[in-house]
């Protein structure tokens, strides 16, 4: 039997059809892999699904299920050297594990991430806007997202994802791994699609609220760390949404004293020309002056939801009490 050069971790829970697409690209690669499938107590009959396509099977049944718990029962009965982590609604470009491999052949790169881009950003205006945020510059970076190549030695130096972190946990991992002089590298190449499915406001608001309470939760763990992420990132969403809503309210009280309209206008123009200057510095991304207007609109917009979502760590860190899952599909 061929020894795997990669093990492969899928992580999913009732993911269907999305999962059934997921494995069968994994298995177009020609390189030498194990599968691996990890579900969180799916109810629709992923686990025996994943199965009949050829995956090593695991089930996990935590208390508050989160990604790490998924991951790290996966890569801890993983054989390869490396590890590949996919979530179950993407799809995996059959190249990327190639370039991924060549580019650790650096022995200080531990973690290898790719582009991940949007299968359906034509089915709502939450997916178009969204397939932006996946796109970051070429080279070394601070942190990965929850599509990698790892090294299995470097997982267990630091002893794998924090599995009390409901969101975050990969940036927060790749701290711990920069610690060790280890370099997130991200490569220039397709590395998976993903299947986002958010059609509906609700999902889109739980998905900011969800990002708020892992910018508020990992900045706290790391602020007397090497490597401080999200301080700057949490203080400036908390000062822009207070200024947002700030100023719209004081626009409203003000027009209603006066009995005129135009400290709304002003702040209507005033937000108007915050989303262009987003939508500008954003053109590096894509060329398409509709889809950076809306993506200008999201980068102002979505700062409510995001602190939300730090009010909602710092309540229920007030009340000594653990944040559930937030699930947006």
């Amino acid at each position: 039997m061929i020894k795997p050069l990669v093990s492969v971790v899928v992580i999913g829970r009732n993911e269907g059809q999305r999962l059934a697409a997921c494995l069968t690209s994994i298995k177009d690669v020609t390189l030498p892999i194990e599968l691996i499938y990890v579900d969180s107590n799916s109810q629709d009959g992923s686990p025996e699904l994943a199965e009949s396509l050829g995956a090593t099977v695991l089930r996990v049944k935590p208390d508050r299920p989160c990604a790490a718990i998924g991951r790290n029962a996966g890569w801890r009965v993983a054989t390869a050297p490396t590890i590949l982590f996919l979530d179950g609604d993407t799809l995996l470009h059959p190249d990327f594990l190639q370039h991924a491999l060549d580019a650790m052949n650096d022995e200080t790169v531990a973690v290898v991430w790719g582009h991940r881009r949007e299968m359906y950003p034509e089915q709502s205006l939450y997916n178009r806007v969204l397939d932006l945020d996946w796109i970051y510059p070429a080279g070394v970076s601070e942190f990965c997202g929850g599509d990698a190549l790892m090294r299995r030695s470097v997982l267990e130096q630091v002893d794998g994802f924090s599995e009390n972190l409901i969101a975050g946990e990969e940036p927060e991992l790749c701290q711990r791994i920069r610690a060790l002089d280890k370099v997130i590298l991200h490569i220039d190449q397709p590395m998976t699609r993903h299947d986002l499915a958010v059609t509906r406001f609700s999902a889109y608001w739980k998905r900011a609220l969800r990002a708020g309470h892992a910018y508020a939760e990992v900045s706290q763990r790391m602020k007397n760390t090497a490597f401080p992420l999200w301080q700057h990132d949490s203080r400036r969403n908390a000062l822009r949404a207070s200024v947002l809503i700030g100023l719209i309210v004081a626009a409203i009280l003000f027009s209603i004293l006066t009995s005129t309209i135009f400290a709304v206008i002003g702040v209507l123009v005033f937000y108007g020309l915050l989303m262009v200057r987003s939508a500008y510095k954003a053109r590096w991304k894509d060329k398409h002056p509709v889809t950076l207007l809306l993506y200008g609109i999201h980068s102002q917009f979505q700062q409510i939801p995001i602190a939300c979502g730090q009010l909602s760590y710092w309540y229920h860190r007030f009340r000594n009490k653990q944040q559930g899952l937030i699930e947006y599909k």
